[in-house]
């Protein structure tokens, strides 16, 4: 890529295609192969996101990285906890709305029925949904977890750019062959994760992230989740 171009040179289109094809290939993938992704890797990617903005370059994210061990012990954690997705408490912040409406509802519905029907989950089957589910606490079988936190005391504006440093994170695992998937699951369960990873009292988890190779023999990874048409979200006003 055209990273040392003028700075009133254009991307060249072949640069284009290059970033395109990163943000587009991007996807919440569910199912990863055990093959482990180097230190150095991780260390790469986490540095080119910290390039995201921020206001007043304020950087208010933290990452605890984990891996082998102790990505093992998290999960065990949670999983023998005892306390259903359902029944955590959201008390920290509040992800989604106390009541979905459209055009939100359908779009939820849509894509979960999508899985669970790429798995043969059935409506019905609680039991193998709340199992799909747990997954999120295994990271999907990748190699590499992440826990994201951030002070308590920053505003929205600051989550806003957390939100920016997610992104590059995804689109900078993308652009090394890798796959992402952003698990806002890990939240409620704030208090189990703390002394584990030794998290302050200060910082908010506000998400988990697996990363790892695509595990391409899985059915969940077969999900391309629809985008609304560009008339639903844009207003052009001349």
């Amino acid at each position: 890529m055209n990273l040392l171009a003028p700075k009133n040179e254009t991307a060249r289109g072949d640069d284009a295609a290059i970033v395109d094809a990163a943000i587009t290939s991007r996807r919440s993938v569910r199912a990863f192969l055990p093959d482990p992704v180097d230190e150095q890797t991780i260390r790469d990617i986490l540095a080119v996101a910290s390039r995201a903005p921020s206001g007043t370059n304020m950087q208010p994210w933290k990452v605890y990285v984990v891996t082998g061990e102790a990505k093992t012990r998290l999960s065990q954690a949670i999983l023998s906890s005892g306390i259903r997705p359902e029944k955590a408490e959201w008390d920290e912040y509040k992800y989604y709305p106390d009541k979905f409406f459209e055009p939100y509802l359908s779009r939820r519905r849509a894509v979960g029925f999508a899985l669970y029907s790429l798995l043969g989950i059935g409506r019905r089957e609680v039991e193998k949904m709340r199992a799909q589910h747990d997954r999120n606490f295994v990271f999907f079988d990748a190699p590499v977890g992440m826990i994201f936190t951030i002070d308590r005391r920053l505003n929205k504006g600051s989550w806003i750019d957390h939100g920016m440093f997610l992104q590059s994170i995804m689109i900078a695992a993308r652009g090394r062959g890798l796959h992402t998937c952003p698990q806002a699951a890990f939240a409620p369960y704030h208090r189990i994760i703390r002394p584990i990873l030794g998290i302050p009292d200060e910082e908010i988890v506000v998400c988990g992230m697996a990363l790892g190779h695509e595990d391409p023999t899985k059915p969940e990874n077969r999900l391309r989740s629809e985008r609304a048409a560009l008339e639903e979200f844009v207003s052009f006003v001349r």
